[in-house]
């Protein structure tokens, strides 16, 4: 079913920040279209604006990307200084990977790698803190990492989760931003375009076998994807859908 464009127009956006052309919201992007939202998709990389207020959005989603929040395209510096907009209106805003780094400099806190170089590619533990638990009470024990980088925790954050090689997983800031190392958008056919587009990483120290990538996602992401579900329905709830949009979000 098509949606009538005056229909479509009438739904809550999220606004959904990328950084590579091909990059896809994955199933992050699926699930909020799924609870009645519409995606306003926008490539600050490219020369896309972003707002100047999340008045007309319900919430915001940096994701990842291969670039370094230490790094100084004029682009990052804007990105990074623009998060004073949902933090100041205490919009919902989700940061994943680089969104996270992203956050935490805003923050004032440092964006580091490890000196021995390790990284964080393929499935690693995932601890709740007290907190987290608190927060939400069932955590995956493995999520998909693909990083090399992680941050110190910054000032006035929660620790939600943990893990060994970068201890800051998940954080809260406020009442309603969230900051994630980890994937839980990664669908499988995303899985396979970075595990051949990002072979040489495979190589770095800390790194997963690209055969352990995909039999981790068979054991591991069914868990992962009930903690997304359940963090999106306490993050930004469900749009009000009119009948068609319920049924083009069901299909």
């Amino acid at each position: 079913m098509i949606l009538d464009p005056k229909e479509l127009a009438d739904r809550p956006k999220v606004l959904i920040v990328l950084h590579q052309e091909t990059s896809t919201p994955g199933r992050v992007g699926q699930e909020l279209v799924r609870r009645g939202f519409a995606l306003d998709i926008r490539r600050p990389r490219f020369g896309e604006l972003l707002p100047e207020t999340l008045e007309g959005h319900a919430g915001a989603v940096v994701f990842g990307g291969p670039m370094s929040a230490n790094d100084t395209d004029a682009f990052i510096a804007r990105e990074t200084d623009w998060l004073d907009v949902p933090l100041r209106e205490e919009k919902p805003f989700l940061g994943i990977c680089l969104g996270a780094q992203m956050l935490a400099r805003n923050l004032g806190a440092r964006v580091y790698g490890h000196d021995d170089g390790l990284v964080e590619i393929g499935y690693y533990d995932l601890a709740p803190t007290d907190v987290g638990r608190e927060l939400m009470p069932k955590w995956p024990g493995k999520v998909y990492q693909w990083h090399r980088e992680g941050f110190d925790l910054p000032r006035g954050a929660e620790l939600l989760a943990t893990g060994e090689t970068y201890p800051n997983q998940a954080i809260r800031v406020g009442p309603c931003a969230y900051g994630i190392q980890f994937h839980p958008e990664l669908t499988y056919h995303m899985m396979v375009r970075w595990t051949t587009r990002g072979a040489p990483r495979m190589e770095l120290p800390g790194a997963r076998d690209r055969r352990d990538h995909f039999a981790g996602r068979f054991a591991f992401d069914p868990a992962v994807k009930a903690w997304l579900d359940a963090f999106l329905d306490r993050w930004i709830g469900r749009a009000d859908l009119a009948p068609a949009a319920a049924a083009v979000a069901a299909e």
